[in-house]
Order: C-alpha cells, then structure tokens, then sequence
C-alpha cells in the first residue's frame, strides 16, 4: 500500500500513481509515467522508501533519478533489507534533495502488514471479538450466537476483504459452522480460510469446505495427529490444504511455527476471529499486534460463554486507541505495540 504524488515548481499536481498489485509497476513508477516531462525539476513525494533492487519489477530509484526530479520527500525508509536505504542513497548520490521521516508513523501503520512479514517472519496478527456487556462471545455453551448487529456485520465483511486471511479453531467450526467468506465486500483475489487444529476434528463436512471458489481451506494441526488421526485424508480430499506443525508441544510454540509457515505462504496479514481459547493463547503467546473489541449493548448472563481473559488495562494501554458507534454496537480498537 504505496502512494506517490509529483508537484511541479508551482506546486501544482501534476501526476499521481499507486502501487495496485503485487508484480506491478511501483507507485512512483505511475506518478512519473502520470506526470510525462512535467516530471523534470518537479518534487516527488512518496509514502515509501524508492526500492533499488531487481525483485518482480526494476528498480524505482533510477527512474526517480532519470526522470529528473529534483527533491523527494519520503515517509520512510523500507525495511526490506533489500532496500533499507539504499533507493535513498542513491537519490542523494543523483543530486537529489531528499527529505526523509515527514509523516512516518502513519505510514508504518499503513503497510503495518508487509513490515511485520519481513522483519518478525510471520502475518500481522488483529485479534477480532465481539463481546456482551458482560464481556460474553456466546448466550450459552454450544449454541451459535449473533453478538453484534447489521452494522459491525458489514464491518467485519470489509475487514475480510482487505486481509490475506482470517482464522478461526477447530471449536468455532464445530459450534458455528461459518462459512468465513467475505460477504457483501468487494475482493480481488481470494481470501486463505485458516483453521488451528491441533487433534484434527474439523468435519470434512463442514460448510467452509464447500466453498473452494472463496479461497483455500489451510488446517494447522500437529504431526502428533498426522500419524494418529485417519480424517486426514478426508480432509484433503474435500480441498484442504493440511499444515502439520513440529513445536514444542506448548500451545505458543505451535502458534508461532504455525505462523512462520503462513508466512512463507506470502500470508502478511491474518484475523483470528474465534474462539476465545484460540485467541486466549494467541494473546499469551504475545503474537497480536492489533485488537478489534466490537461491544455490543446487553448481557448474555450467567450462562454466557467467557470471552479470553484480557489482562486489566488491556484496552487503556492500546497505541492509537479509537473507538466509533457501528449502528448500537462500538468498535474499540488498537495496536498492541509499536511496528517495526
């Protein structure tokens, strides 16, 4: 999520350009084709760090230079190391003024996902729960519960369509039985349905198998349940894909190999949507980056279902903490810490 703009001497806008896809042209390859000859002695400003490196496209540097800009001004440094100040670098050694840090932090935000992937080795992690006043995911044990109204719904389907995945474990399959497809939210491409399973009980008939067309199905289960469960290959051949992690047995150790593999998988960014046990030890295993409280406006009482146990502060420690009405519901969200 990269953006460019070009502005001539008269600080008029004269070209634009984004970064739309994955293996196409740079944003600042597009602001300068945008801007033609208008590009010569104009300022280009750029949300990101000009790359000088060959990856799925050329370089962006040499273009910036070649095009004759005189001053760029960008957010921040790319920390691929591949880039990590070298497209500056070689700006600078071009006789190009370079301002660098001008709104940075916003722009780490905005490609939050792409820095996790490269320097933590996994997805960004948000941690989504819809929650009673009585801080309740379900009315009772068992039993499919719709917490929030239309308005958070249409939230949660945007979401969805704007991540590489979302999760959800092997309880939530067997409770809800969701299809965890993006409704009502355009997508281009399709969206990676994760389930943890750690004893291999998702049913292979269960209706998230049924919908290949939406994405793939990955199980993340153990190599323990590989050798000792037959539904396997039950489940492969509905079209799952099946993940057997090797950990140390603890329940973080399993989530942390679980996600060095989705990112090798290009997964850059996941939602772990349910249930509270899932989330519970993805939040003890320190592998959130971002939490979503959507609040809804009564009590399930005392036969509710517990959502996981947030320490107390939790929600007044967030970075960026905001909260906004989605028809009677609130979304409280957050970072969990800085991103790197």
């Amino acid at each position: 999520m990269v953006g460019a703009v070009v502005v001539d001497r008269d600080g008029v806008v004269v070209g634009r350009g984004w970064h739309e896809a994955a293996g196409g042209p740079h944003a600042e390859v597009r602001a300068l084709a945008d801007a033609g000859d208008r590009s010569r002695g104009s300022t280009l400003y750029c949300t990101l760090e000009p790359c000088s490196h060959v990856g799925r496209t050329g370089p962006c540097a040499p273009l910036v230079v070649a095009a004759g800009i005189a001053r760029a001004v960008i957010a921040m440094e790319d920390s691929n190391p591949r880039v990590a100040g070298r497209g500056v670098a070689h700006l600078r050694a071009h006789g190009i003024e370079v301002t660098l840090g001008v709104l940075e932090e916003r722009a780490r935000r905005l490609n939050a996902p792409f820095f996790t992937w490269v320097s933590r080795r996994r997805p960004f992690v948000t941690l989504k729960m819809a929650l009673t006043l009585d801080g309740c995911v379900s009315a009772r044990p068992g039993v499919r519960t719709a917490v929030t109204g239309a308005a958070a719904a249409r939230a949660v389907h945007r979401e969805r369509a704007e991540v590489d995945a979302i999760a959800v474990g092997s309880g939530t399959v067997l409770t809800d039985d969701p299809l965890l497809t993006a409704r009502g939210a355009f997508r281009h491409r399709p969206l990676t349905r994760v389930v943890f399973d750690r004893r291999l009980a998702t049913p292979p008939g269960a209706r998230l198998l049924s919908t290949p067309g939406a994405g793939p199905v990955i199980i993340v289960s153990t190599a323990a349940a590989r050798h000792t469960s037959s539904r396997a290959e039950e489940l492969a051949h509905r079209g799952a894909h099946l993940e057997f992690i090797e950990s140390d047995g603890s329940s973080a150790g399993f989530i942390a190999q679980a996600l060095r593999r989705l990112a090798v998988l290009d997964c850059t960014s996941l939602i772990v949507e349910g249930g509270p046990t899932l989330q519970a030890a993805f939040w003890e295993a320190k592998l959130v980056d971002r939490l979503e409280i959507f609040l809804a406006p009564w009590f399930a009482g005392p036969d509710g279902v517990p959502g996981p146990p947030l320490p107390i502060g939790t929600v007044a420690a967030l970075d960026s903490r905001s909260a906004r009405p989605l028809g009677e519901d609130v979304l409280i969200e957050g970072y969990v810490h800085r991103t790197d």
